[in-house]
């Protein structure tokens, strides 16, 4: 055997100790010569001994101590026919040195391998996928797949009528079998059992051919699928057929039993149903289609003061690109000249466009409505917000929900039972039911093989998480994986965080009563030389306005109570009745009217002009639009709703009040969030948890389901199994209802697809179905399941 070298990425070392110390226990093992390279934070290993496998070498590092690096690599597959091939993949690639982990799609046609770099390639994943009789490819860009699939499918729409041109005569002469009274004539020559033969040899062989292909390729790797039994029923009705032929031919006068019909026409409709198979299929990817058509193709890029269009792809963080009214903006960028208002309904699912001024984000694939601006690109190719969008939908519908385990445990033994169970069945036909009549026990075997087949069975889950999760998208929703779409129907109760999640997460001005404009200018004025986050809230509602900002001096913010200032010689004060009572200002006369303003959860700052006071201004972090309708849809979906903040136990109590919630924890600490979800849990419930900020990370990491606003932070994202797009918190509700929705269509297609061969096999055993109704039945059940998947495109949430 060859030297095996390894070029092996490490994490974890923080020093020459640490690199030295995995070179030395690496060394130590027979056969093994490494050296390990801090800077470059890798290991290069040759192994001379055969004892030593390329996973001995990792486990010794993690054992150490370190991580070896791990790296994403999606796969598109091609030829798999039923579940049986892809939990055949999956298994096989599970055992592999080198890969922590494998999830294969049938729906999808696409495999997600978690693989440890420099320990196994991509073409050594590719070439073991291949040695069990598949192909696979790097993942494409969606464009490159469609136009396989596209030709693919036109190729088996080929090969289907091309089949039904053959096979339409032998149809034909199935009518002459039928009771007298109904029987069609047909011509003699139809009859014969060279002609027939030679119909039936093209559709057994040729067009046929892919299902022996796979039968072989699966029998040869110890495992059993769906061609295996389309090939077996079909090769024994049509070897039959030219056993009953030569009979007829070596006895004259013997009418011999010919089935080439059955196996031609068998042939013909499993190809039809594939057809309508992979047509519905491809409808259950358009909600992908529809987000990656959203990407701008080319953008207008300033070289100089020139404009130059280059393809989006070409962008480069950093370009200034013009866009004009109607246009897409084309990555992710920072608006540096210019205002407009941009329609982000694509994104956030906002119809209103938003205003927006230099400085302001602007995201990809929204549109300018408004003024010619200019944008610097700040993200752009995969780091954009749809590019991270379609990522994780596309991560979502390639995953395998929980459920999915038992329809592959189920395909992965059934095949071998209903072999098992079309031989008793020819047995008990030839030996007891009706002695000696070969004909009707083969009829009855075959039925039974080809009714039986788990095509349904393993489309029933992946196909309805592909939809949900699309249809998720669509609205605004967005899942990270189909075990969060499972989970999401259990939840029964959600913690809402009270600042950016329920609120707006932005103060700002509700209520003002001051004594005339040049009030308003003071108060204006002097809070713009503040940095408190109340004073953008005042500075904000002047600006909107168009308030005169006058000259301010003597400007001093007084810890806790407020700010002074002296504006055109004038004494001006603003904040608490403590700085007022400091000062001796009189303002008992606005007391009432200041205390039902805070118990209202708002914060009221009293102004004073030369000892006077001039009035009071309300901030508050308002409620955001629909919050209340959101808590009275879950609470309606039977799920107890709390509200979790780090803000006095007043303020938390008017909002939580707002909006119809009854269980409050407030002034709990950020590094306490996560203590309360553990609590919720340890009661047993099933928790959910909604924030948006930095400190909402842990809390969202440690619930069942953690949901992210959209609005947030990246960390509160990245953290989070569901993200909702644009902060409307209707779609929470939406997301629990889309997890019911599509839970309940799986258990519909699992019902449908066990129902159908739990109900077939006897009914074909009994020998009370012809082969071909089978053959039709079989290949239309999986068009049957990936229909009732689609109904979920229109379902209401």
């Amino acid at each position: 055997m060859p030297n095996r070298k390894m070029d092996i990425p490490i994490e974890g070392m923080t020093c020459a100790a640490c690199s030295n110390r995995i070179e030395k226990v690496l060394n130590k093992m027979p056969g093994v010569e490494a050296n390990v390279n801090l800077a470059l934070e890798r290991a290069s290993v040759t192994i001379t001994n055969e004892q030593i496998s390329s996973r001995d070498i990792t486990k010794k590092i993690e054992d150490l101590g370190y991580g070896v690096k791990a790296e994403q690599l999606d796969l598109d597959i091609y030829g798999m026919t039923c579940s049986a091939c892809s939990v055949r993949i999956e298994k096989v690639l599970n055992k592999m040195e080198g890969i922590q982990s494998a999830t294969v799609n049938l729906a999808a046609e696409m495999a997600a391998v978690e693989l440890e770099q420099g320990v196994v390639s991509a073409s050594d994943v590719i070439g073991k996928i291949q040695a069990l009789g598949y192909d696979a490819k790097v993942k494409t860009t969606k464009s490159d797949k469609d136009d396989i699939k596209s030709k693919e499918y036109k190729k088996q729409k080929k090969k289907f009528i091309l089949s039904a041109f053959f096979s339409l005569p032998l149809l034909y002469t199935m009518l002459g079998h039928l009771p007298d009274k109904l029987a069609f004539p047909v011509p003699a020559i139809l009859m014969n059992s060279w002609l027939q033969f030679l119909l039936a040899a093209p559709v057994q062989f040729y067009f046929g051919g892919q299902f022996y292909k796979g039968a072989y390729k699966s029998l040869k790797n110890k495992s059993a699928n769906m061609d295996v039994l389309v090939a077996l029923g079909t090769s024994a009705a049509f070897f039959y057929s030219i056993l009953e032929g030569i009979r007829s031919w070596i006895h004259p006068g013997y009418e011999p039993h010919l089935y080439f019909e059955t196996s031609a026409v068998l042939i013909t409709l499993i190809l039809l149903g594939k057809l309508f198979e992979t047509r519905a299929k491809g409808k259950t990817t358009e909600a992908l289609s529809q987000l990656v058509s959203l990407q701008a193709k080319n953008a207008s890029v300033l070289s100089g003061e020139k404009e130059q269009q280059i393809p989006v792809e070409e962008v480069k963080a950093g370009d200034i690109i013009v866009v004009r009214p109607g246009e897409k903006i084309p990555v992710d960028g920072e608006l540096i000249f210019g205002e407009t208002a941009i329609d982000e309904s694509m994104i956030t699912g906002e119809s209103i466009p938003v205003e927006k001024r230099p400085g302001q984000q602007v995201i990809g694939a929204t549109i300018n409505k408004h003024g010619m601006i200019r944008v610097r690109a700040t993200k752009v190719g995969k780091d954009t917000a749809l590019a991270g969008i379609i990522k994780i939908v596309e991560a979502a519908q390639g995953s395998k929900a929980p459920i999915q385990r038992i329809a592959d445990k189920i395909s992965g033994i059934f095949v071998p039972i209903v072999v098992g169970i079309a031989i008793i069945t020819f047995l008990i036909w030839f030996l007891i039911a009706d002695p000696g009549n070969v004909a009707k026990a083969l009829e009855s075997a075959i039925t039974v093989l080809v009714i039986a087949c788990p095509c349904a069975l393993g489309l029933a889950t992946p196909t309805s998480i592909m939809v949900g999760s699309g249809k998720g998208a669509e609205t605004g929703i967005l899942f990270k994986g189909g075990e969060y779409l499972e989970m999401a129907h259990k939840v029964n109760a959600v913690i809402l965080d009270k600042t950016g999640t329920i609120t707006v997460g932005k103060p700002s001005v509700t209520d003002i009563d001051l004594d005339g404009e040049e009030a308003l200018s003071y108060l204006v004025s002097v809070e713009n030389a503040s940095e408190h986050p109340l004073a953008d809230a005042v500075v904000r509602y002047g600006q909107e306005r168009g308030v005169e900002m006058k000259q301010v001096t003597d400007f001093q913010a007084i810890s806790g109570h407020g700010v002074k200032a002296v504006i055109d010689g004038h004494h001006v004060l603003i904040g608490t009745r403590k700085l007022m009572s400091a000062n001796l200002v009189l303002y008992q006369e606005i007391v009432i009217k200041t205390e039902e303003l805070e118990s209202q959860g708002k914060t009221v700052m009293f102004i004073a002009v030369d000892g006077r006071l001039s009035g009071i201004v309300a901030v508050a972090d308002t409620v955001k639009n629909h919050a209340k309708e959101a808590v009275t849809r879950l609470k309606e979906e039977g799920i107890e709703v709390l509200m979790l903040t780090g803000d006095n136990e007043r303020t938390a109590k008017a909002i939580a009040h707002q909006v119809g919630i009854d269980q409050v924890f407030a002034e709990v600490l950020p590094e306490n969030k996560a203590e309360k979800v553990k609590e919720l849990k340890a009661a047993g419930k099933v928790v959910a948890m909604v924030g948006d900020g930095i400190n909402d990370a842990p809390a969202l990491a440690l619930s069942d389901v953690g949901i992210a606003i959209g609005t947030g932070t990246d960390v509160a994202i990245e953290a989070a199994d569901v993200t909702i797009l644009g902060g409307d918190l209707q779609l929470i509700p939406k997301a629990f209802r889309l997890s019911h929705a599509v839970m309940r269509n799986i258990h519909q297609n699992f019902f449908w697809a066990l129902a159908y061969n739990a109900a077939g096999i006897p009914i074909a055993a009994a020998g009370l179905l012809a082969p071909w109704v089978a053959g039709a039945a079989m290949a239309f059940s999986s068009v049957s399941v990936v229909t009732n998947s689609l109904r979920l495109k229109r379902v209401k949430l």
